[in-house]
This record gives structure tokens, C-alpha cells and sequence, in this order.
């Protein structure tokens, strides 16, 4: 078989708060980076410390692609992503940088590395039907109603997963084919470089949950409910008839926040919901990466080996990109 001659890049993934921003800016500073954001809440802006996105400092020390690309009411879906991210991935490697491709959204990270069928857009009438049924009738019944059409992606989805629910309806209902038989398509072309999968996870879940809390309280000191109060000010998102219902105020954090600032929370209950529904982000991202069988994880204590396993095994001894 031919060696694999196309350029170099790294995807360093892993759970929320395991280190990624720190180690992607190391290795850009390192290598001659520029990192790709993986992370659906940070093409968004004005969320900004809630999503823990890089900070003005951090981000002009190597240029960042795929941050603050849209307002939080404007759609931002994974097919566009994957489409800018290959633009910006190219323009990298045509200046000679290294990719560095960072974050935790997995269904970003699989619309970049595998590509998605080329399915239905999303349509606001649509989903605006499915919305109002799903107030009526409650999303388990319609999971049980994707059953019926789709049961190998309602055995993916869980009943209260009401994004990818309404997603799966959705294309169901626009073209009249399941969105599994739209998975089946045939795939974009592979990316124009070859990838090293680096998962950065502490090998201890009590770490993770310590360095989640730690966060979170770093996020409150640095006034996250006043930056969800200028959210909520904004006359976009107070004319949205349902702005909990909008991808970017899915973002963890962001919906406890809201619903504190509703007054359905104290102080107390509402540090202990943001703090529980980023760890089941985490879990959830774990799951998704143990998948990955071709990445190879590491200890954020044990930063080093990861690095010197970037340098020796697909950086060259030398630091410079190794070939075949």
C-alpha cells in the first residue's frame, strides 16, 4: 500500500473541562498551529463564559477558526460546520500551519473526520409542528412514533432527547425517507489530511467532576448570570416565543441559568443543576469517544506523554511534520 503522503493534523478531543483549551494552545505555540473549534456552543456569540471560549488574550496568541461565527437565534448546523471547517482546514495546510482541530461536540467532530449524508435542511415550519406536538403529546410519544418509522435510529435516540427526535421526524417528514436510510449515502471525499486522534480524559472521574465544579465556579465568579442577563435583554431573544428551545441556549449552563434568572431556582439549587448537567454532558461525550477506537487517550496529569508521543510518532524527533 502507497504511504499516506497528505499533510498532518491533530484532533484533540475530550470531555468538557479535561484541559483541551490549554494543551490545543500549547501545541499550536509549539508546532506552528492554528486551531479549529470543535465546539457547538462556541460559534456562537456573546457566549462566552458560560461556553468557557478562549479568551481575547488566548486567542490572539494563535489564530483560532470557527468562533463566534453567529448570533444565538441564527442556525448553525452540523453540515455547515463541516463544510467551513474543511475550508479552514485547507486554507491551514496551504500556509503550511498544522491543524489543530480542538473541542468536544461529537457530532461535529463525525460531520468533519466521516462526513453526513447530504439530508433535508431544516425547516422552521416543520419543527415549529413537531414543537406544538410535542407540548401536546410529550416527546416520549413522539420517540415511540419514530419507533414506528425509524427503529434503528430511535434505538440511538434516547425518548427525551428532543433535539435529534425532532431532527429524525423532521427528515422523515420533509423527504419521506428515514434518517438512517439518508446515513446510508455515500459519504463526501476523505479530508485532505491524515489525522491523529488524541482523547484528553482524566483516568479518574472524580477528577473530572472536581475540575467541572472548579469551572463552574470560575464561571460564576466571573459574572456568567450577568452575561445570561444581557442574553436575555436582547429583543431577538425576547421576541423568540421559545428561546430555551434554541440550539445555543441548549448550551450547558445556559438553560439553568435562564431558568434561575425565571426565579425557578436559589442560588444553591442552581450551582448544584449547572454543575450535574455538565457532568451528563461529560458521560455523554465519553460514550461518544470510547467509539473512537483509533484515538489514543490520555491523563490531562500527564500531558507530557501525550506530547512526546505527538513528537515522536507523528511530529518526527525533530518537530517537524513526519511523513509516510
Amino acid at each position: 500500500m502507497p504511504a499516506d503522503t497528505r499533510p498532518i493534523a491533530i484532533a484533540l478531543m475530550g470531555p468538557t473541562a479535561s484541559g483541551k483549551t490549554a494543551l490545543a494552545l500549547d501545541w499550536a505555540e509549539r508546532f506552528g498551529g492554528e486551531i479549529v473549534s470543535v465546539d457547538s456552543a462556541l460559534v456562537y456569540r456573546r457566549l462566552d463564559i458560560g461556553s468557557a471560549k478562549p479568551t481575547p488574550d488566548e486567542q490572539a496568541r494563535v489564530p483560532h477558526h470557527l468562533i463566534d461565527l453567529r448570533e444565538p437565534w441564527q442556525p448553525y448546523s452540523a453540515a455547515e460546520f463541516a463544510l467551513d471547517a474543511r475550508r479552514a482546514v485547507e486554507d491551514i495546510v496551504r500556509r503550511g500551519r498544522l491543524p489543530i482541530l480542538a473541542g468536544g461536540t461529537g457530532l461535529y467532530f463525525h460531520a468533519l473526520l466521516h462526513g453526513l449524508s447530504p439530508m433535508p435542511e431544516a425547516d422552521a415550519a416543520t419543527r415549529a409542528q413537531l414543537e406544538a406536538e410535542a407540548d401536546d403529546r410529550g416527546w416520549v410519544a413522539l420517540h415511540a412514533e419514530l419507533t414506528a418509522i425509524d427503529p434503528e435510529a430511535a434505538a440511538r435516540i434516547h425518548a427525551t432527547d428532543a433535539q435529534r427526535i425532532q431532527r429524525a421526524l423532521e427528515v422523515f417528514r420533509l423527504s419521506g425517507r428515514t434518517i438512517s436510510d439518508w446515513r446510508r449515502e455515500p459519504r463526501p471525499p476523505r479530508l485532505p489530511v491524515r489525522v491523529l486522534k488524541l482523547v484528553l480524559a482524566p483516568a479518574d472521574r472524580a477528577e473530572l467532576h472536581e475540575r467541572i465544579a472548579r469551572r463552574f465556579d470560575l464561571m460564576l465568579q466571573a459574572d456568567f448570570l450577568d452575561e445570561v442577563r444581557a442574553l436575555r435583554a436582547m429583543p431577538e431573544l425576547r421576541a423568540h416565543p421559545a428561546p430555551l428551545d434554541l440550539p445555543a441556549l441548549r448550551a450547558v449552563g445556559y438553560r439553568q441559568a435562564w431558568e434561575h434568572l425565571d426565579g425557578a431556582t436559589t442560588p444553591a439549587q442552581f450551582r448544584d443543576r449547572g454543575i450535574q448537567a455538565t457532568r451528563q454532558l461529560a458521560k455523554r461525550q465519553l460514550t461518544w469517544l470510547r467509539g473512537e477506537l483509533d484515538a489514543m487517550w490520555f491523563d490531562p496529569l500527564r500531558q507530557r506523554e501525550a506530547l512526546e508521543a505527538v513528537r515522536t510518532g507523528f511530529m518526527g524527533a525533530a518537530g517537524e511534520p513526519a511523513t509516510g
